[in-house]
């Protein structure tokens, strides 16, 4: 099995590693199926991503927000997850992303545990997320890390809203 090493993100080097698998995410989830690319386009439109990817670095800013980039021994970025306040007890966790040559080896799982470990360390009482109805690995891995299902916890539009699925983590 190869090392994989977490760590925040820090950097133009780091950051620019963060935006290339944000936009092999996005490139995933557009080819994953067509109700996937329609989410991503409601949501993310090119140009709305573009910004998006400017401002990673202040949206997910400490001391309230992290970026955590997985590197394999090379050095090589194979994976990230980001968090944010969304209100002073909630923190979302955003854009978990692993590439195919690292998936299988719990890299998803160790971000997404140290997203959870930060949140707490940070004082938050929940952590909240949501994902799509196709993508079943992420959902066994919520599961699994202790999150359960509740509706939505912001405006979804009504078209992409049956596709997604929300979920709680009470810290």
């Amino acid at each position: 099995m190869t090392e994989i090493t977490l760590a925040p993100a820090v950097g133009d080097a780091d950051l620019a590693a963060v935006r290339t698998l944000c936009w092999a995410y996005r490139d995933f989830l557009i080819e994953n199926s067509d109700i996937d690319r329609d989410i991503t386009e409601t949501f993310y439109p090119v140009p709305k991503y573009e910004q998006l990817m400017n401002d990673l670095a202040t949206l997910h800013a400490r001391p309230k927000g992290i970026i955590l980039l997985a590197k394999d021994a090379l050095g090589t970025a194979v994976g990230c997850g980001m968090a944010h306040a969304l209100d002073p007890d909630t923190s979302e966790i955003k854009r978990v992303f692993v590439t195919d040559r690292a998936r299988g080896m719990g890299v998803a799982e160790r971000l997404c545990a140290a997203l959870i470990a930060q949140a707490q360390a940070d004082g938050f009482g929940r952590i909240v997320l949501d994902t799509s109805k196709s993508l079943h690995a992420a959902q066994r891995l919520y599961t699994r890390l202790g999150f359960t299902p509740r509706g939505p916890y912001q405006d979804i539009p009504a078209k992409v809203l049956p596709e997604l699925v929300f979920y709680e983590l009470i810290l």
